[in-house]
């Protein structure tokens, strides 16, 4: 199933690793892991952020998306299904419009 993850990388520990030019290295390895589709940092209600597009053919899975970011930086995970325009034409949509009207 295709995710959006939203990784939210608080200040302290971000700026450590900043600071002693780590940064750049722990994130390049979690996610040549993680082989995200897509990959977009930027900043959320004033905190850095990374926004990654995984899939996860598994809920056992989510874990080793999680982990490196918590073990790395203390970070925030939040994981959302999302849909292609693809996948939302496939739910047929006028059946179930016509199913709960």
């Amino acid at each position: 199933m295709r995710m959006l993850l939203q990784v939210n990388l608080p200040h302290q520990p971000f700026n450590a690793a900043v600071k002693d030019g780590s940064a750049g290295n722990k994130i390049n390895r979690i996610l040549q892991d993680a082989k995200p589709e897509a990959v977009y940092f930027t900043e959320i209600d004033g905190q850095r952020c990374a926004i990654l597009v995984v899939n996860v053919d598994d809920p056992s899975k989510i874990p080793a998306f999680a982990e490196p970011w918590f073990l790395t930086f203390e970070a925030d995970v939040k994981f959302r299904p999302v849909m292609t325009p693809d996948d939302l034409g496939r739910a047929d949509l006028v059946a179930l419009g016509k199913k709960w009207s």
